[in-house]
């Protein structure tokens, strides 16, 4: 997700930045080799903050991720203006990349098997002076969900499985795939079960109703 961040970013972005990276610890860096790289944008994953049960077979999670887009610019003759922006066309302030940042995410999915971002917080990190330039950096928020599936009761990764690639790859312990007859039973179970959701289509649909009561 971050990478498709990333790239949603650098492509609509544009010349407002000089970059859009993941973030790998850039502001715990000596803050004049920072402004030099200013302005730019980092995108990081702020972990999962809430996971939720959403089905009777207590196999099915709803996982809240939340990101973090960190934007920075800089200006040499104030605060304020490293915020708000200046006269010429290079100085965007970071006001304006806010803005931007959450125009360009908000409602996406990115393409991917995950409900629409939503804009969260936006908290101040810097609003500092180094070498005779005015700093501003500031931290946004997004979150997104998505529908986890949990392994039954006993049971290890299946061999072969697209889901379970990863521990097929580096050799974990795996579990046979069950009979074909017993795959069309639970398949049968599923869909006839109203407490159940089959992926993110349904999620989205109950994220829409609620958000209507």
């Amino acid at each position: 997700m971050e990478r498709a961040l990333v790239e949603r970013l650098r492509c609509g972005l544009g010349h407002m930045v000089q970059d859009v990276r993941t973030y790998a610890g850039e502001l715990d860096e000596d803050p004049g080799r920072i402004v030099r790289s200013l302005p730019a944008a980092w995108v990081t994953f702020g972990g999962i903050v809430k996971t939720e049960r959403y089905s009777t077979s207590r196999r099915k999670y709803i996982a809240t991720g939340r990101f973090v887009v960190v934007v920075g610019d800089y200006n040499t003759r104030s605060e304020q203006s490293a915020r708000q922006g200046g006269t010429v066309r290079d100085e965007v302030g970071t006001n304006q990349l806010v803005e931007s940042v959450r125009r360009l995410l908000t409602g996406q999915d990115l393409g991917l098997e995950i409900d629409y971002f939503e804009p969260g917080r936006v908290r101040t990190l810097f609003n500092t002076g180094v070498a005779e330039r005015a700093m501003s950096v500031f931290a946004c928020e997004f979150d997104t969900r998505w529908v986890e599936h949990a392994l039954e009761n006993g049971k290890w990764p299946e061999r072969g499985a697209e889901a379970d690639r990863l521990f097929n790859r580096y050799h974990g312990r795996l579990s046979d795939p069950d009979p074909e007859l017993l795959n069309l039973g639970i398949r049968y179970q599923m869909q006839d079960s109203d407490a159940e959701i089959s992926g993110l289509t349904e999620l989205r649909e109950q994220q829409h109703e609620q958000n209507e009561g």
